[in-house]
């Protein structure tokens, strides 16, 4: 028998899932159509997952050098498998609690694959959901007025770097190790290519990076990833750029081997396995749209500003849409889609607003116009940066490499971009991003009190020294 709705959601990750929430807030019967769990890729195979495991590896990493900070321990050893565990337990719970949001909000879940239909018996109009279910029950019928796709995304693979699960993995197979390889390549460094460099080193594991770009986290402000990349290698990382992997020149025996054309010379390197981080696709096949007039533009859903697509009753938000593929842009593209749906009139969301982060040792973030981006955009651009070097609890915390860097407007004084590496900076990001929503000076941060000792002083500084009036430099 067919169920009506307001809304059907096809995917229960975080776009999907907090969509929900705020159409059942506003008074819409929604139901969420989910194939595997809530909270999705995010939640299970991503976001949080990977924060637990670098956590370890930094937990890890500090009591290896405590004696530097005067505390005496024995040996250190790693327990994979208790780090696995822990892993597990956090993201359990986590699971446990979007469940509890569901059902508090009165949502319905279908368990099962959504296939949009196009005008059938069910509806004269494109958008009904056939919901094959998990358990094998006859399908379910779902007629919406309107649907929200938020099938997420899937890591992207090479051809002839397809992944086997054993020796060839993505982040999603990563995840899934029951033990650390002595030696690993990763083919890629943009964020989660860097994030598990930097986790796997302080794990313990011999890592090469290898990125076809002519550095490391490409989409950062060029100094980040300077320092970034020297860091890493001080560390002892080893990273080759603009490296072109070669098809079909994988080789597998007890270690796999790939060749990878460097400035112009070919060079084989060998590890025990390999991930292939270099990016993700968006997951639009099998889900009917072939049945809509939904517009695909290189693998992604196009819409307009508020999420519609060419089905003005269907919008699409999060991954499978492309943009900045991050969890916290898809809960606010849900939320926009949503009010839209019920006539709320919200704004359109700037993605220069939104706060970047990086969570590997040491961690990036930032928000807004990179200097080169702000130059091509035609800003005439001044720059303050100030080290954490000269910041008294980075000392104490006996992690001061980084700087906070800050891009602003020569003739309006606006701040155009911030961008931090350093301790805790995806922590410290929030008030740069504030700072751009609020379209404030480099002189508003200034004078901000920033309580001392604390590595938020940096961001203080930084604004200063925008006009040269820095403090501490």
């Amino acid at each position: 028998m067919a169920q009506e709705f307001d809304l059907v959601i096809v995917g229960g990750g975080t776009g999907g899932y907090v969509a929900a929430i705020r159409a059942a807030q506003l008074g819409l019967k929604t139901a969420i159509v989910e194939k595997g769990k809530l909270g999705g890729t995010c939640l299970h195979r991503g976001c949080i997952p990977s924060k637990a495991l670098l956590r370890s590896a930094e937990v890890f990493s500090t009591v290896k050098k405590s004696a530097e900070f005067g505390v005496i321990t024995g040996e250190v050893s790693l327990d994979f498998g208790k780090v696995q565990e822990r892993k597990t337990t956090i993201v359990e719970s986590l699971h446990k609690g979007v469940q509890h949001l569901i059902k508090q909000g009165k949502i319905e879940v279908f368990e099962g694959t959504g296939r949009i239909l196009g005008p059938s018996i069910f509806s004269p109009m494109t958008g009904t959901i056939s919901v094959e279910m998990n358990n094998g029950a006859d399908n379910e019928m779902l007629i919406p007025k309107n649907v929200i796709i938020a099938t997420g995304s899937r890591p992207r693979t090479l051809p002839g770097l397809e992944k086997d699960g054993q020796q060839v993995l993505t982040s999603d197979e990563a995840l899934q190790l029951e033990k650390l390889p002595k030696s690993i390549i990763i083919v890629g460094g943009g964020v989660i290519g860097i994030e598990w460099a930097s986790m796997l080193h302080d794990f313990g594991v011999e890592v090469t990076v290898i990125e076809y770009a002519d550095r490391i986290i490409p989409t950062e402000d060029q100094e980040v990833s300077r320092e970034m990349q020297r860091l890493l290698k001080k560390r002892g990382v080893k990273i080759i750029t603009e490296a072109k992997v070669l098809p079909k020149t994988l080789e597998r025996r007890e270690q796999v081997t790939i060749s990878a054309e460097v400035k112009g010379k070919t060079e084989a390197f060998s590890a025990e396995k390999i991930l292939v981080s270099i990016g993700r696709q968006g997951n639009t096949e099998g889900i009917g749209l072939e049945n809509t007039e939904i517009q695909i533009e290189k693998g992604y859903i196009v819409t307009n500003q508020y999420y519609q697509t060419k089905e003005s009753h269907i919008y699409a938000i999060g991954d499978c849409i492309g943009g900045m593929q991050l969890a916290h842009v898809a809960s606010h593209e849900g939320i926009t889609a949503v009010e839209h749906i019920a006539g709320e009139k919200p704004e359109a969301v700037d993605y220069s607003l939104v706060s970047k982060c990086i969570y590997s040792s040491p961690e990036a973030a930032s928000v807004g116009f990179t200097e080169s981006e702000a130059k091509e955009k035609g800003y005439t651009v001044k720059t303050g940066k100030f080290s954490f070097r000269a910041i008294g609890k980075a000392l104490v915390f006996g992690e001061s490499d980084g700087f906070v860097k800050i891009v602003a407007d020569e003739k309006t004084n606006d701040i155009l971009g911030v961008h931090m590496i350093g301790p805790h900076v995806t922590d410290m990001i929030s008030e740069a991003g504030l700072a751009r929503v609020l379209d404030a000076t480099p002189w508003e941060v200034a004078k901000t009190i920033h309580p001392h000792p604390t590595l938020s002083e940096a961001i203080g500084e930084a604004a200063l020294a925008v006009d040269g009036l820095a403090i501490h430099s």
